[in-house]
């Protein structure tokens, strides 16, 4: 079967780093890779790593503790410090690289002082479908990633989690939440604030896939095409807490939720 040989392959690449630090969001990809090191390398060999920033919804820490600690991997919290950096406030295209830079240079210098001897990230061959400058500082820092070499696309991340009963194979797609923010808008702390607020409320609602993109006054909501009228139907409520949030309009997206949507204007 064409999976067995995707993960055999995979725990052999992952086998020959020896001792690792996993970049652990605990999001579907990183909790995928965090599992295989698991079931491969010495437990003592594995850290997992999850960075704590304004750009990190706020829910999503204790989710990741929790993963780590069935995974049975330990875990380490950081804060990296992208919003002292002007060059990613400033928002321009190339955001996604400063923040990577800034996560994975403090990930190798922990690297070096635990003498661990690789770094490893969850990107899969979906990825590659969107635009990620932030690539550009994995390959500068020679961040492993293994899910890539090994073939695996998002769908085969998604059913493998699921066979190894990883409660995390249906968990919607996690993002930096400054990617709600379009490009040349100033980023800053009481901004993604605002909309990591606005997003815990509307997946209090149910809503699980979901971002709400940030236009000055105006918030545009992209859930899936599915929950659409479900959304409609929770108007009121939703109109209340957005506009109490400083949002004066607030919209639907009707193509519903895709992935990097704010970059659809790059090449127009």
């Amino acid at each position: 079967m064409i999976f067995d040989r995707k993960l055999e392959r995979l725990k052999r690449i992952i086998s020959a780093y020896k001792s690792v630090i996993v970049a652990f969001s605990g999001g579907q990809d990183s909790a995928f890779l965090l599992k295989i090191c698991a079931l491969v390398l010495p437990l003592d060999k594995i850290l997992a790593v999850t960075a704590v920033s304004a750009t990190y919804p706020q829910a999503e820490l204790a989710k990741a503790k929790i993963l780590a600690k069935h995974i049975g991997v330990r875990l380490k919290i950081i804060r990296t410090g992208e919003l002292n950096n002007k060059k990613f406030t400033a928002n321009s295209t190339a955001r996604c690289y400063f923040c990577k830079q800034e996560l994975f240079s403090k990930l190798i210098i922990m690297a070096k002082q635990k003498k661990i001897d690789f770094v490893l990230e969850a990107s899969s061959l979906s990825d590659k479908l969107d635009y990620r400058p932030g690539n550009i500082a994995k390959q500068e820092l020679k961040i492993k990633s293994p899910l890539i070499e090994a073939g695996f696309s998002k769908e085969d991340i998604r059913r493998l989690s699921k066979k190894l009963g990883l409660s995390s194979w249906n968990k919607p797609s996690l993002a930096c939440l400054a990617s709600r923010i379009p490009y040349g808008v100033k980023i800053t702390s009481s901004l993604l604030k605002r909309i990591d607020q606005a997003e815990a409320y509307l997946s209090s609602l149910g809503f699980r896939q979901l971002r709400l993109r940030h236009h000055n006054n105006l918030c545009r909501i992209e859930v899936d095409k599915s929950d659409i009228c479900r959304l409609l139907n929770k108007r009121e409520r939703i109109i209340k807490r957005l506009k109490d949030l400083g949002y004066n309009y607030i919209t639907v997206d009707l193509e519903g939720y895709r992935t990097g949507s704010l970059n659809e204007v790059i090449n127009k």
